[in-house]
Parts: structure tokens; sequence; C-alpha cells
């Protein structure tokens, strides 16, 4: 299913007007105006601009007279389209489809990416927090139209809109019919009519509106509806590394997908191995005979130009692309690269853990299938607490060679939480000799031990006296467990003396 991110900024031309100008204080409000040919004209305005009344399309001295000391720059609206042409580009990074919406919006395809941020509540949570970052003010809705998520950015109850697959038409309803792109007087025309909503519209025969109106105005509709299909046409950036081919004729089997995959990751790799680069992320772009585009992002865990992993990485994403009718033009871009190491040292992610090359292939297909936030590895915590022993670490991380402190051999595997037990009897030393969990009486043949761990209490004062008695036991049916008992068995204040099973060799 499709997926679309608008993203509006209401404030796009006073936000970026300060991001060029950091060091200018404005106190009172902010607007840019133009020349109308006849005075200046107010085109933006910031927020306390506007709290004071100020709104786009008022004569300028109209404004100065509602603010004593309003702050007003002369706009430039060509540079500000070039900027949103540019932050689309730059908005890359989260899928392979991104376009201006101008005046003062982009659209983003995401469909395909939101399991690499987590889903797509997510998705919504990094593009806010990168945008805000950067100082403009937005608001985000996604939907299965390009059409629709416009319509919810800008007319949108909430700040953040989410519409469920397949949702749209309910969503649209109670929109107001300015949300469907259409010009003013038609607007003000639906509106004389009675035709105050979106939803008022669906339930209407089409014939006589189009008849009143024109084609545009069902067009629209059908396009948010996604009734009519309504392509969005990517920014390239200038200096992307592309390979592209176009068919004589559609195709749409696998196989001749794959094949021209290979293709076009033959070139892609050549070109890289003649920078000294590697491919961090690739987008695919299949475009169908109705005009829509298919996309597919792969990325990879680090810098690769080996042709060989780079096709596995895009052949098995083929399932997410809907051939339709044919698909005639297919682009490959890197839309990301970095320089590959020229040295004979790998990293521990590059070479596996036996030395093999093999290691870097499975997390790229790992991080590509469920997605990069769910793919992770261990890393060593200096910590005597077998459950705070180990962290989770990115697995484009840096690897760190494990080192053990402890005496003891340790489990593979930890229980978490620990699972309480019962200990029936006990030798002298404090080993259990016989317990039951899990329904079953288990005795014990040989118990190594204790090895005790004291509380951090550094950390927190309920750990400062606590300690724990652990045993490696070996069962008579061969079975090794690793116990541990709460407390030093004499002292009450260091633990109620409960036994835990805590791992399994």
């Amino acid at each position: 299913m499709r997926r679309i991110l608008s993203i509006w900024f209401p404030l796009w031309h006073t936000d970026l007007w300060r991001r060029r100008h950091p060091q200018e204080t404005i106190g009172t409000g902010l607007v840019l105006h133009e020349h109308d040919g006849r005075r200046p004209v107010v085109i933006a305005a910031d927020v306390m601009a506007r709290q004071s009344g100020v709104r786009p399309g008022m004569a300028l001295a109209h404004a100065r007279s509602l603010i004593a000391d309003l702050a007003a720059f002369e706009g430039n609206r060509e540079a500000d389209e070039a900027a949103l042409e540019r932050l689309a580009a730059w908005c890359l990074w989260l899928c392979p489809l991104t376009s201006a919406d101008p005046p003062d919006g982009v659209w983003c395809d995401t469909s395909g990416c939101a399991h690499l941020y987590g889903g797509e509540d997510a998705m919504l949570a990094v593009v806010r927090e990168r945008l805000e970052a950067l100082g403009y003010h937005i608001r985000l809705a996604l939907a299965d139209t390009p059409g629709a998520a416009h319509a919810l950015a800008r007319f949108g109850r909430e700040r953040d809109t989410l519409v469920p697959s397949r949702g749209t038409a309910a969503a649209l309803d109670p929109l107001p019919v300015a949300a469907l792109r259409l010009p003013a007087e038609t607007c003000e025309g639906l509106i004389r009519l009675g035709f105050t909503r979106i939803g008022d519209l669906r339930r209407t025969a089409r014939a006589p509106l189009t008849r009143r109106f024109g084609d545009l105005l069902m067009h629209r509709l059908d396009e948010a509806l996604g009734v009519r299909p309504e392509p969005i046409r990517p920014v390239i950036p200038l200096d992307a590394i592309r390979a592209q081919r176009q068919m004589v004729e559609p195709i749409g089997t696998a196989e001749a997908l794959a094949v021209v995959i290979g293709e076009l990751v033959d070139e892609i790799s050549e070109i890289l191995r003649q920078r000294g680069q590697g491919a961090r992320q690739l987008d695919l772009v299949c475009e169908r005979v109705d005009g829509t585009l298919q996309p597919v992002r792969v990325g990879t865990a680090s810098p690769v130009d080996q042709p060989a992993h780079l096709r596995r990485l895009l052949q098995e994403r083929l399932a997410v692309i809907e051939p339709g009718f044919g698909i005639e033009v297919m682009t490959l871009t890197v839309s990301h690269h970095e320089a590959r190491q020229t040295t004979g040292d790998q990293s521990v992610l590059e070479r596996g853990q036996d030395g093999s090359g093999d290691l870097a292939c499975l997390v790229d297909r790992l991080c590509n299938r469920v997605g990069a936030s769910r793919v992770f590895r261990l890393t060593p915590r200096a910590s005597q607490i077998p459950e705070r022993a180990q962290a989770q670490s990115p697995v484009t991380q840096d690897a760190v060679e494990p080192t053990s402190t402890f005496s003891f051999v340790r489990p593979i595997r930890l229980l978490d939480p620990p699972k309480p037990l019962r200990v029936e009897a006990e030798a002298e030393s404090g080993a259990p000799q016989r317990f039951v969990w899990d329904g079953r009486t288990h005795r014990v043949r040989g118990a190594d031990g204790p090895e005790r761990i004291q509380g951090e209490w550094w950390l927190s004062d309920s750990e400062f006296h606590a300690a724990r008695d652990y045993w490696i036991t070996e069962t008579e049916d061969g079975e090794r467990f690793w116990l541990y008992r709460q407390g030093d068995g004499t002292h009450s204040w260091t633990g109620d003396g409960a036994w835990f099973l805590h791992g399994l060799f």
C-alpha cells in the first residue's frame, strides 16, 4: 500500500528568513513583504505578528498600524522556492521519493520505509525532531495519497495526523472543500450551493458538479481518494551516482526485474570502485506505464561496492514492487556513500568473528528486513551484576572485543527476569542438593560455588547490603543450571534467602 507523508511549513518564509539571519533579534513580530505594483504587501508573517492580527495579503502600512515597531523585510519568493527544493532533497534520508510541494510543503513517499524507523509513529517522531531542530514549525500528515496527506496536514485537527491504511475517505469527509487544492472561485461557488465539506461532494452526483465547475473538481477529489493516480516526481541531487534503464517493452516478472537490477548494480559498482567509495544507501525507483512510481530502499552497515552483495539486497525486496501493467523505466541511485577502507584491516563487523566475510551481508539483510533499530550487538559493560554486564549497541558501530572479568563461567542464556524456584535440600556449604522448578524435581549431582556478588551500592541505596550467592549445578539428568540465593544465608539484611534460576548452560 502506498503511503505518502506531507510536511507542511506554515511559517516557511519567516522560519527560512530567521535561519538566514540568525544574528537578528526580532521581539515584536516579523513580516516579509513585496511590491504588488501599487503598494508593499505582506507575503508572510511570523507567530507574534499573526497574534496581533497581521495576515498575508495585508498592506504593509496596515500591518505597521497594528504593530508600531514591526520588523519588516523584503521577501524573495524565488529564493524560498529554491530552498524548498533543497530541503526536499535533504529529506532523502527518510525515503527514496521526495518532492517539493510549493509554496510551503514537501511530499515524501514513505512506502515500505516505516519499518526502518520502528513503525509509522516512530517515523513521524523522527521527522519532527530533525526538522524542529533546524528551526522550522511543521505539521505532518501520513495517508495513502498525496492529496489526502496535503489536505490533512493543512486542515486536520491534529498537529501530526496518521491515517490508517484504507481510511482515506473517512479522514477526508469532515475537511472543508478548500483542502482539495481548488481555485478560490470554485470553493466560493461550492459553498454558495451548500457544499462545505468534502463528504458533501462524495455523496452528490458527479455529473451536475462537473458541468458547473469543470473537470478539475472531480479530478482533485479522485486524486485525494486514490481513484486517480497522482505521481510524485522525485528530486534528484546533482552529485548523485545514478544508473537508469528504459525498456523497449514494459516488464513485470520478477525474473526480468532481477536482470535489470543486475545491470544497474554492475554500473553503479564500477563507478563506486573508480571513486574509491562504497554505498551506504541505495534507492531503486520503478516507473510504471501509468506514471506511478514504485520505490525500494536498502541500506548497508558499512560502505559496500561488491555487486553481488548489493544485487542480493535489492532482489530480496522485489516482493514489495507492484508492476501493475508493466514497468518501463528503472533508476538506481546511491543516495548515501562513503569512502571505502583502503587498508587490509577489517572491522569485526566486516570479517565476522571467525574471519569470514559474510557477517556484513547478513547484517545488511536483517536491517533491510526488520529495520536497523531492531538489529543490535551486545557490548560489555563495567558491572558485576549479570543482567547489567552487557548493553545493546547499534550494529553499525564498531564492535568492542568482549573481555571477561569473571572468575566463574557464565551461562550462554540468561533468564529475564530470574525464575523463582524451591530448594528442598541444601548441603553444609549452602549448595542446593534438590530443587523444584517448572513442575519437576531436580537432583543435583555436583555444584560449583558459591560466587558471591555484592550489590552496586554506588548506584542505589537499596543495594548497599545486598548480596547474591551463585552456584553452577549439574543434575543427575545432565542438565546444568545457574542458581542463586538472595542473601548470604546468614544475615537477613543481605537478602531474604529466596532461590532463583538465572541462567541455562
